[in-house]
Order: C-alpha cells, then sequence, then structure tokens
C-alpha cells in the first residue's frame, strides 16, 4: 500500500504519454509540466505502471497533452497490467476514430473535455478545434462501450458560466440502456493571467443541489455527484479547498518520465534508471513525502 505522511493512499496514477497537442486551449495546464523532456517510451509508461500497481495501484488514468496522438496508444493499452479500471483524458477530436479499437485493446472509459456546444466559442477556446468532432466521438466512445463517459467542462467566467444546464442535457441524452454519462463541471484554477476568467461554481452547485433526488459523495476528494432530473453532474473545486488535497488519492507520471506528487506544485522526481525494487522504492518514498497542498 502506497500511503503519505498523512494518511492518504495513493489508489489511482495518471500517466502523461505525449506533451503533444491539436488544440491550444488557452487555458491549459498541461498536467502540471512546465518544460518536459524526451518523450516517455512505450516500454517505460508500461514498465512504470506495473510498478505501481505491484505497490497497490488500482486504478490508471492515460492523459496528455492529446493521448490519441501517439500512433503507439493501442500497443501500450494492451500491454499494461490488469487494473481495475484504465481510463483517458482525451479532447475527443480523434476519438470517433480510435474508439473501437482501443476498446478492444483494454480501455474502460473515457473523460472528453467539452467546455461548450457552441461552435464558433469552442473554435475560440480550443485555438480552432471543430466540436462537431467531439460530439462525434463521444457518440462513438458510447457506441463501443467506452463508459460510463465523463463530460469534462471547465466553466470559464464570461464565457460559458451560463451553459451548465445545455451540457448536461446533452450529456444525459446518451443515458440509455446500459450506457451511462455523467458531467464533471469543474472551477478553473487561477493560474496568473487567467484570474479574470475564475468563477465560482459553487452557486451553480447550489442550484442543482436543490433539484437532486439522490446523492453519492465519492471517495476521491469527498465529490458529491447529484441525480437530477436533467442528469447525473459532479462538481470538482480545487482551489482553497483541504477536502480536494486532503483526500487526494493521485500520483502523477510527467510526458518525459518523472513523478509529479502534486498538481498545483513545481516539483518533480527524476527516476530515470530505476528499475525493479529501485524503482519501487523511489515511488515509495515519494508518496510517502507528499503534502496536501490546501491544508486544514
Amino acid at each position: 500500500m502506497l500511503k503519505d505522511e498523512y494518511g492518504r493512499v495513493v489508489t489511482n496514477l495518471r500517466i502523461a504519454v505525449t506533451k503533444k497537442c491539436n488544440l491550444r486551449c488557452f487555458y491549459c495546464h498541461k498536467e502540471g509540466e512546465s518544460n518536459p523532456g524526451e518523450e516517455i517510451s512505450a516500454e517505460r509508461i508500461v514498465e512504470i505502471a506495473r510498478a505501481f500497481k505491484e505497490l497497490g495501484v488500482r486504478k490508471l488514468k492515460i492523459t496528455g497533452g492529446e493521448p490519441l496522438l501517439r500512433k503507439d496508444l493501442p500497443d501500450i493499452i494492451l500491454n499494461l497490467p490488469e487494473f481495475e479500471e484504465i481510463s483517458m483524458t482525451t479532447n475527443g477530436i480523434l476519438l470517433e476514430k480510435y474508439a473501437e479499437e482501443l476498446r478492444e485493446c483494454g480501455l474502460s472509459r473515457v473523460n472528453v473535455s467539452l467546455d461548450t456546444l457552441d461552435a464558433e466559442k469552442y473554435r475560440w477556446i480550443t485555438g480552432g478545434g471543430e466540436v462537431q468532432k467531439v460530439v462525434n466521438g463521444i457518440e462513438k466512445a458510447c457506441e463501443v462501450g467506452l463508459t460510463p463517459v465523463k463530460i469534462n467542462m471547465l466553466v470559464l467566467g464570461g464565457v460559458n458560466d451560463n451553459e451548465v444546464d445545455e451540457l448536461l442535457e446533452f450529456t444525459n441524452s446518451f443515458n440509455r440502456g446500459n450506457t451511462k454519462a455523467i458531467l464533471q463541471v469543474i472551477e478553473l484554477v487561477p493560474f496568473p493571467g487567467f484570474e479574470k476568467y475564475f468563477f465560482d461554481i459553487s452557486t451553480i452547485e447550489e442550484k442543482y443541489a436543490r433539484m437532486a433526488t439522490q446523492r453519492r459523495v465519492r471517495a476521491m476528494h469527498r465529490r458529491t455527484q447529484y441525480f437530477t432530473p436533467k442528469g447525473v453532474i459532479e462538481f470538482v473545486k480545487p482551489m482553497d479547498n483541504t477536502a480536494f488535497c486532503m483526500h487526494c488519492n493521485r500520483m502523477r507520471v510527467t510526458s518525459d518520465g518523472k513523478l509529479k506528487p502534486c498538481l498545483l506544485r513545481n516539483e518533480t522526481i527524476t527516476i530515470d534508471g530505476k528499475h525493479g525494487e529501485e524503482l519501487a522504492r523511489a515511488i515509495i518514498e515519494t508518496v510517502r513525502k507528499r503534502e496536501p497542498y490546501f491544508k486544514g
């Protein structure tokens, strides 16, 4: 079991398989990477994933950049150890093309970033993306069984803060039969230069809390899912949120193969050249030293 000195058990691993992306979203935090080095090899991804699995990690999430830009992604997924769940976060642009193959290789489900259904606004936010490609990708993911699909909507003040209802109705349209879809409403981390787009999503959450017919509190970050007549919705509030940090069960691996204990800190731990027991010891020690960014 991987546990830090605050009693937080690491059960989830996020591996950024590339720094490359086919969109240019102006707010992107790039999984906390600033100047990544050479892209991690497929063999090293599998080796690190296996080390974490042997130390008790149960779930793996593949991130980027845009993971679907890696041509060897199907082989990577095929060779990963057997986790309870292998999921992927994607912008969805290439999802329609690759969804079926990735499902056959062992991918469990996807998170798809989609901040608006407005085509012009989407192009502006993403630096030229086509929203219909994302919609097609979500439809294909549902068709082949990459579910539950989670749609990640980052709320940008003055841009899309009035579109939650529309995105929830869109998300709920995929809830049919065995297919499930959930909307995750995410609060912007106001990194320098983005402060004007910060929007406190508490008021939106209060609205859906009032109409909820059922609630479920997830272990990760103590997030609450609200089951409403319009669909299932969840809120992610990282800023100044001690619960977010105190219940964090994640470790990250950067696209150049370093350990990153905290998204909001610049610290990375080099594990180049470490294999077997030495790699395991490095992981254990890195986890042990983790500290919550926001403390109570």
